[in-house]
């Protein structure tokens, strides 16, 4: 058994690093409030556009668009490039968080020949550096402030690639958060779009249309909005990811301060012992030494 030196020090070992924990739970809470309190106030504007992409859609069904390509057109496309904006944390300390995400890239790499990889977060850039894959683009201090600027880089580049079709599809791999208690790491598609997920379902044959003019026309409307929405989606990715990550630091260092607990009532329980332990002894050699000078006498 450890001596109560020993233990006293491990205790305060211990404490110190519950203090950390403590500490890291509470700013990974603060900065998870701040960041869906954001997200929440630039909602409604993306929102309406996706609401006026449906209507022009509804009013100029067959518009030619370079965004939109049909679902079939797509997928009979050979030797198609794909792009993957991958979203990581900075820092680790955050359960299986980067994991999830590196493992649906992993998948997605091994059955693309073709691809371009976009990066965001270090520890997705450190990932991808060991195990030799290329990125094309790094992203960096975005995964720990996502903004709209920084949304709007990350889009324009994106926009850019593939309107000069060095890209055929852009794909985007995130942390989405279902739930307070559950987080899933998904893939989506953000480049083409396609006419049919923007259909407004349940709609009657003679419902009324109204009348709406387009300066200076249709398509150059929807060149201008379909932008504006790759933006919001790639900022609530952001946002949606960082969120995860400061949650699941969150059930990571309120797992790590239950386990210190638990040490620390271990080793209270030792200490107490041992230093029981070592009170019987010392009185036990002090009757000893009494019975010895008795017995001189």
């Amino acid at each position: 058994m450890a001596g109560t030196k020993e233990i006293k020090e491990r205790m305060g070992s211990i404490r110190d690093t519950l203090k950390i924990t403590n500490a890291m739970y509470m700013i990974s809470s603060s900065k998870l409030k701040k960041a869906r309190k954001e997200l929440a106030e630039t909602e409604p504007f993306f929102f309406g556009l996706q609401q006026e992409m449906s209507r022009i859609l509804r009013h100029v069904p067959d518009m030619e668009s370079d965004y939109f390509v049909e679902k079939e057109e797509l997928e009979k496309k050979k030797d198609k490039t794909v792009g993957y904006l991958v979203i990581t944390a900075d820092k680790g300390l955050a359960g299986a968080y980067n994991t999830n995400v590196l493992k649906i890239v992993e998948k997605e790499l091994s059955q693309c020949e073709n691809y371009r990889l976009y990066c965001v977060g270090e520890l997705g850039r450190h990932y991808f550096e060991g195990h030799g894959i290329e990125i094309n683009t790094q992203f960096r201090y975005t995964a720990q402030n996502p903004s709209l600027n920084r949304a709007r880089n990350i889009g324009e580049t994106l926009l850019d690639d593939y309107l000069h079709h060095r890209v055929d599809e852009v794909h985007i791999i995130y942390t989405r958060m279902e739930n307070a208690a559950q987080e899933e790491a998904q893939i989506e598609q953000l480049l083409p779009l396609h006419k049919s997920d923007f259909a407004i379902e349940g709609l009657p044959a003679d419902i009324f249309m109204e009348t709406i003019a387009f300066v200076p026309s249709a398509q150059a409307v929807m060149d201008r909005v379909v932008p504006e929405y790759v933006v919001g989606f790639i900022y609530g990715a952001l946002v949606e990811s960082f969120s995860c990550e400061q949650n699941a630091r969150m059930t990571a260092m309120q797992s790590a301060t239950d386990s210190g607990q638990e040490m620390l009532r271990q080793l209270s329980i030792q200490y107490n012992r041992a230093r029981q332990a070592a009170i019987t002894q010392e009185i036990t050699e002090i009757i000893a030494g009494v019975r010895a000078q008795k017995k001189k006498g």
